[in-house]
């Protein structure tokens, strides 16, 4: 009962600090700043000193590890919809390309030294890709909301998309390395959609609801459900059929920010040894883990979007290379499936934790103005 009582009242959190930020903040940036601040208060100021509970007792009950799982999938499931839809072009490529190479080296370095000897080269890749990604769905609702130029926006998001979709299958091409087996059942599964569609099934719920449904029967089963996810949406492009979420959208997004989103944020948390951080890093190794993908990531994006076009303004190029280093609620996925792959270990995540808020944080900081008059005065020059 008391272990209840600990998850409706962090959903209290999530719920009160969504309604006070209303329209001001975008969801995901009040959930971060919950997950940062308000989670181990309630952890350490509440739940051990009056409820006589630990994290891991908080973490023990079977349906909390069942309501993971489901959210986890799910919530995959729907960031995948948004990494295969991509138009390619030779400016999202010279954007893409410095945007994720020079982050990912950057994150190979930074894990050789931060991730003690016995990690796998395997946790090196997931780190250095995790430096990488850009959140679609984040950068997209900024983007939106200070009324970008619909041919930046355009761009902007394709070259995400892209380097999304680079993190997303390499990743999963290197974890089913590691387990071949694994790459069987899932692989097989992800042609459905071309057996739908020689069966002339042609509506949208007779492939929304088993890529769904198969995300979270793989994921149960600890098999490769990345995998599944992109072969199953690449099969779905090839046979020319879109996704459609099997619920009303904004009903979705309820369900994903009053649930799914706080509960994946709430268990990472929750696995982060507080009482022991002196111990286990140097507070050095913290401020790397904060400063180095910022930095990597906005150069390589300055750099892309420079050679895609050399006569933009400076100052535009800086901020856009801001917005592309947007994390949000995509890197909170990736970063989840590697804690819980036991590729890093909770200090490594709480740490990276920090960097997505303040690398979600920062566009905000300029302002939207900022965003809004250069774009258009770039526009309306060109």
């Amino acid at each position: 009962m008391t272990v209840a009582l600990f998850w409706l009242a962090a959903l209290a959190c999530y719920a009160l600090v969504g309604i006070l930020a209303g329209r001001r903040i975008i969801p995901i940036v009040g959930q971060l700043l919950v997950a940062s601040l308000a989670i181990p208060a309630l952890l350490l100021g509440w739940a051990e000193p009056h409820l006589n509970l630990t994290a891991a007792e908080l973490l023990a009950p079977a349906w909390v590890d069942l309501l993971y799982g489901l959210c986890f999938a799910l919530l995959l499931g729907y960031i995948l919809s948004d990494v295969v839809d991509l138009e390619l072009s030779p400016a999202c490529l010279k954007i893409a390309l410095p945007s994720f190479l020079i982050p990912m080296l950057a994150g190979l370095a930074c894990a050789l030294w931060v991730l003690p000897g016995e990690y796998s080269w395997l946790s090196a890749v997931g780190i250095g890709l995790l430096f990488s990604i850009t959140a679609i769905p984040v950068l997209y609702l900024f983007l939106q909301s200070i009324d970008y130029p619909s041919a930046a926006t355009k761009r902007l998001l394709h070259a995400a998309i892209l380097m999304d979709f680079l993190c997303w299958s390499l990743f999963g091409l290197a974890q089913g390395s590691s387990h071949p087996a694994s790459l069987l059942w899932p692989l097989l599964a992800a042609a459905l959609p071309l057996l739908l569609h020689g069966l002339k099934c042609r509506h949208p719920l007779f492939y929304s609801l088993p890529f769904f449904a198969l995300m979270v029967l793989f994921h149960t089963l600890q098999l490769n459900a990345l995998v599944f996810g992109i072969a199953y949406l690449l099969c779905l492009a090839w046979v020319g059929q879109p996704l459609r979420l099997p619920m009303p959208e904004s009903l979705w997004k309820r369900l994903m920010n009053g649930l799914a989103v706080p509960l994946i944020l709430t268990c990472g948390v929750l696995r982060v040894d507080f009482h022991g951080i002196d111990a286990q890093y140097s507070w050095l190794v913290v401020g790397v883990l904060l400063v180095a993908p910022v930095v990597s990531k906005v150069l390589g994006s300055w750099l892309g979007l420079h050679w895609a076009e050399p006569s933009a303004a400076a100052n535009v190029k800086w901020r856009e290379s801001l917005l592309l280093n947007i994390r949000g609620l995509t890197e909170i996925v990736f970063l989840n499936l590697l804690l819980q792959l036991q590729l890093i270990d909770a200090m490594v995540y709480f740490g990276l934790l920090l960097m997505s808020l303040f690398s979600t944080l920062l566009p905000a900081v300029l302002g939207r103005r900022a965003y809004q008059d250069e774009a258009k005065s770039r526009y309306e020059v060109s």
